[in-house]
């Protein structure tokens, strides 16, 4: 292992260069135990304090994952059904037309997003500390078409996963921590993972570094930007806890196998995306359907501070390993290209 964090860390270590990030934290879950856990960098833009490993981030849309599988365990219930429209659970639902939940989940729904919304970005810099609320963000559904008929296209939607969010919250009557933390935080025996609603429970959170701001410098967001921007829900978690959680889905111990088996079909094809060969999208999870190491499965993540990536490959170097990253500073998947770089250092140990 110590001629495999070498090559790691010198890889990383380009990766950060070139990009200009402070550091990054890094997991490896190898046969189902925790087998690398090391950060690479600093914790500040001035490089005076290393990059402690068990650094806490936003895992960002990592959470998507999280949530997807949550809906599964509730369609395996009885109390969801994926092929039924979401206006049957929920009447009020601000689009008319009928949208399955397996749509939302693969993002072939048609509903808009915020992202290209020229007023949410300016919202961002302008009080990051205030989030809009529930109902400004269905406001985006609400008045926005549809960007095709459900099941004709697919387009990356948070409001598809607003939505979902919110109906676990209704049917179960459960916050997203209270539904996370019974199928996942505390299962796992995780310490230092939760869904973050206020900037109170984020003061330990580790700074993460931004322009998304305002502004040419880049500046702490730790304490400024409130996770009700995340429409969805954020969690924040470890490198180590995360990469735990990703494993322990892929192992059978969150869902029934046959159940992540679905989550893991793909459903449309998105074509090459450096370091992936081959983009599908499944149900809270994408996969490199050309890999050489077998099923990969996972997600990523960004926003203002941080870059996540969580990834499960069946075989690398002929063992299951899932692999988690997360940079302090936000970058174009800057973090799926460390988990890449960290699984070729595994693969040619």
């Amino acid at each position: 292992m110590k001629d495999v964090l070498g090559q790691l860390r010198a890889a990383v270590g380009q990766i950060l260069r070139d990009a200009v990030l402070p550091g990054a934290a890094i997991a490896a879950y190898i046969d189902g135990q925790l087998a690398l856990e090391t950060s690479i960098g600093d914790r500040d833009l001035q490089r005076t304090v290393p990059l402690p490993v068990d650094a806490p981030f936003y895992i960002y849309s990592v959470t998507k994952t999280l949530i997807a599988a949550a809906v599964l365990h509730q369609a395996n219930t009885g109390r969801l059904d994926l092929e039924s429209p979401i206006q049957q659970y929920w009447p009020d639902f601000p689009v008319d037309t009928p949208i399955t939940l397996r749509q939302i989940l693969s993002h072939t729904s048609g509903l808009p997003d915020y992202g290209g919304v020229a007023d949410y970005h300016e919202a961002v810099k302008a009080s990051p500390g205030f989030p809009w609320s529930f109902q400004d963000y269905l406001n985006v559904a609400r008045t926005r078409e549809l960007l095709f008929d459900p099941g004709t296209g697919w387009s990356y939607s948070n409001i598809g996963y607003l939505a979902l969010k919110t109906l676990l919250e209704q049917i179960t009557g459960r916050s997203l921590q209270d539904i996370l933390d019974a199928l996942f935080f505390t299962p796992l025996g995780l310490k230092q993972t939760f869904v973050a609603t206020s900037l109170a429970d984020v003061v330990n959170l580790t700074p993460g570094y931004t322009r998304a701001l305002g502004g040419n410098e880049r500046v702490n967001m730790a304490q400024r930007y409130h996770p009700g921007w995340v429409s969805h829900g954020v969690v924040v978690s470890t490198a180590a806890e995360l990469a735990a959680m990703i494993d322990a889905l892929f192992a059978g111990q969150i869902l029934d196998s046959s159940l992540v088996e679905q989550m893991a079909q793909p459903v449309y094809s998105l074509g090459s995306h450096p370091p992936l060969q081959n983009v599908g999208c499944g149900l809270g999870l994408f996969m490199d359907t050309d890999s050489p190491h077998g099923q990969v499965v996972g997600h990523s993540g960004g926003g203002p501070g941080y870059s996540i990536a969580a990834f499960h490959f069946s075989s690398l170097a002929g063992c299951p390993t899932t692999i988690a990253a997360a940079t302090n500073q936000e970058g174009d998947n800057i973090a799926v290209d460390v988990a890449y770089a960290v699984a070729r250092a595994l693969a040619e140990a």
